[in-house]
């Protein structure tokens, strides 16, 4: 082989985040007072405060909320590092999604509780779905989406990239995800992809939305991540570094455990910059104790 050229990867190799036992897990992001979104998430939501955890040797501590056990369960990992107050949000992050059977009184609830209705209940544009936008008292937005069956609740986390077809493309090479749905709107300047690993009303899912001409957003420092399961970091790693050669990204850490955890992990940046952690399954589910 020629020196400096990459090795080819077999197929079965690249077949692999396919056959893999994968889910989205849970998204990371940082808040200004972890009490407050508790009280604001459970009280206006419903979710549920799952587990919480200090650390004063590295100054932060964090939450775990959602509708359900993190074995099964999308969940929400809020982080507050001490003493800071305020983050950005950038343009590039677009919001969070809950499904319920009743948008109406979901808004009401949460408007008798203080909470920011940014968009009363309503069909969604060129559509007859009902929706209706909230924001958290960090500022994040969250989409309210009427559905008549839910196994799931916190069903989407929204995305804004430069470039629609590569960001499919990603996400199906890397991580293994299907298009579950992709619509355009001309009418309204934009496109979105759906990426999971099941269809949309069955499973947790990216909203990847693309404004047309729009090729950078900003990243803020709010926002940190989602976290996905795998069997095997190592293999996962693998593929993720033959795909971002390939269609741009960049890996922030080598597969392996964290030290002090054991929990094996990998993380890296997809072509528009959004964070990845796959997270070895056994390993997840012990930290749970399980």
């Amino acid at each position: 082989m020629a020196q400096g050229s990459a090795a080819v990867p077999s197929t079965e190799l690249l077949e692999w985040p396919k056959k893999d036992n994968r889910r989205l897990l849970h998204a990371v992001y940082r808040v200004g007072d972890l009490d407050r979104t508790i009280k604001f998430y459970t009280e206006c939501f419903g979710m549920k405060l799952l587990r919480k955890r200090d650390i004063p040797e590295e100054k932060y501590s964090n939450a775990f909320l959602g509708f359900g056990p993190e074995e099964s369960h999308f969940v929400m990992e809020l982080t507050y590092n001490y003493g800071v107050t305020s983050y950005d949000i950038g343009t590039g992050f677009g919001h969070f999604a809950i499904a319920t059977p009743d948008v109406y009184k979901m808004v009401e609830d949460i408007r008798a509780k203080g909470g920011n209705i940014t968009r009363e209940p309503g069909p969604v544009k060129g559509g007859s779905t009902i929706i209706a936008f909230v924001k958290d008292p960090d500022g994040y937005v969250f989409e309210l989406i009427q559905r008549d069956s839910i196994l799931d609740p916190l069903c989407q986390v929204m995305l804004r990239v430069g470039n629609l077809d590569r960001a499919v493309k990603f996400y199906e090479k890397a991580l293994g995800m299907k298009l579950v749905k992709k619509v355009d709107r001309p009418e309204y300047k934009y496109s979105i992809a759906m990426m999971g690993y099941a269809e949309e009303h069955e499973t947790t899912v990216l909203e990847l939305t693309y404004n047309y001409g729009v090729t950078e957003y900003t990243k803020g420092n709010a926002y940190a991540q989602v976290a996905i399961s795998t069997d095997d970091v190592y293999k996962s790693g693998e593929v993720v570094e033959h795909v971002i050669q390939e269609l741009g990204g960049q890996v922030t850490r080598k597969p392996g455990p964290i030290p002090g955890l054991n929990t094996k992990i990998t993380s890296f940046l997809d072509p528009d910059g959004w964070k990845t952690v796959l997270v070895d399954n056994d390993d997840f589910l012990k930290e749970l104790g399980n």
